[in-house]
């Protein structure tokens, strides 16, 4: 991302005050900039430092403040009231008897959880903010607020499995899989939730950290039936996803999805289910079942919807690998940053946002969400 100069004129006559201005530009800037990585300058390892820079509009407001001339103006003229001190203390008492209103104003927020690779997929851990680029909707953001790089946030994650009878011979191995898997990534303050789906979502245990009853929900799963796939993505990221609210706080949202990606009875469409995911704020990460040297139409699903989610697909050589794709993202889960940061110009109009995030080194890749939905005046 290239840091943008001032628009520039045909006249000469401002050229100082320009490269003065571009001089503040470049000095005052605190956030991600730029695409180009050769040309974005350093940032602060921590919003700790950068927070002075935002003391700046409080040092700008001293000087209005510290004209006392008008303020004091005021008592001057207001001493011939003094002749009536009881009516004005009968003005003052009502105000002392009713408590100040509270002004709540909104403060948009965006939280990013992001994973960085190298070329070889390996995954890269220790970077520090300056290594990084942003661009929110085409703009730096207004301000960084929070940059760590962390493997101890608070887990929602969903095991979706396919039950359809197109995985029939197949799904033993995905159970056993997926219990290994919650077994091994699941931590104190994280909870999961297993569903099944045929040509019906089945939640077969909603969000609980206890091992056990995952366990016995994943293996009473029984495969059968057509395939509304994209039905089940939807409403599982519209019931379970959504409801889950953070706050201030992190929490890392992601489903992990096991299917051939093939959709035969859905109402919904790819992107409304797509869609449901990035207003849910949720990583989708797909295990492919099918096992063949070639890929098909499914297994593109598969890739669309995790890309645009800022998660990945796996592609098991035979089914006996679909352990492995679990342990790939268990990996990931413990191998990710967040950041959260302030947008520029931002409304609350519904709007779809995009972003962008680069690594400065052109060594690694960062793999994170294309963007979010705005929300609206509530």
């Amino acid at each position: 991302m290239i840091l943008r100069p001032e628009p520039q004129t045909a006249s000469t006559r401002f050229s100082r005050l320009r490269a003065v201005s571009f001089a503040a530009v470049l000095c005052t800037a605190s956030l991600f900039a730029g695409a180009a990585q050769a040309q974005v300058p350093a940032l602060p390892p921590s919003t700790a430092d950068t927070a002075p820079a935002k003391q700046a509009p409080a040092t700008a407001q001293v000087p209005a403040s510290a004209a006392p001339a008008p303020t004091q103006a005021a008592p001057t003229q207001a001493a011939p009231t003094q002749a009536a001190p009881q009516a004005a203390a009968a003005q003052q008492q009502p105000d002392a008897d009713v408590a100040a209103p509270t002004i709540r104003a909104f403060v948009p927020e965006v939280s990013l959880i992001f994973t960085v690779t190298d070329k070889k997929g390996r995954f890269v851990t220790g970077l520090q903010q300056q290594n990084f680029g942003l661009l929110d909707d085409g703009r730096r953001p207004d301000r960084v607020i929070r940059f760590t790089q962390q493997a101890n946030l608070p887990l929602r994650i969903g095991i979706m499995l396919d039950t359809s009878n197109s995985i029939r011979s197949r799904f033993q191995f995905e159970q056993d899989a997926a219990s290994e898997f919650l077994l091994q990534v699941l931590r104190r303050g994280d909870a999961a939730f297993v569903t099944g789906f045929d040509v019906r979502t089945e939640l077969a245990q909603d969000y609980t950290n206890n091992i056990d009853l995952l366990n016995q929900a994943i293996h009473k799963l029984r495969p059968g039936g057509g395939t509304a796939f994209f039905d089940a993505l939807y409403s599982t990221c519209r019931d379970q996803m959504l409801t889950v609210q953070g706050g201030r706080e992190d929490i890392r949202k992601a489903i992990v999805l096991v299917s051939d990606g093939e959709d035969n009875y859905s109402h919904a469409y790819e992107q409304d289910a797509i869609k449901e995911c990035q207003r849910a704020e949720t990583i989708v990460y797909t295990i492919s079942t099918n096992v063949s040297p070639s890929r098909d139409k499914g297994d593109e699903v598969l890739e669309r919807i995790s890309d645009a989610t800022g998660g990945h697909t796996f592609f098991p050589n035979k089914i006996e690998d679909v352990a492995k794709g679990f342990q790939s993202i268990e990996e990931e889960l413990r191998s990710q940053y967040s950041l959260r940061y302030r947008p520029a110009d931002f409304k609350q109009d519904g709007a779809f946002r995009t972003i962008r995030l680069v690594a400065m080194d052109p060594r690694y890749n960062v793999r994170a969400k294309k963007g979010y939905f705005a929300p609206r005046p509530q």
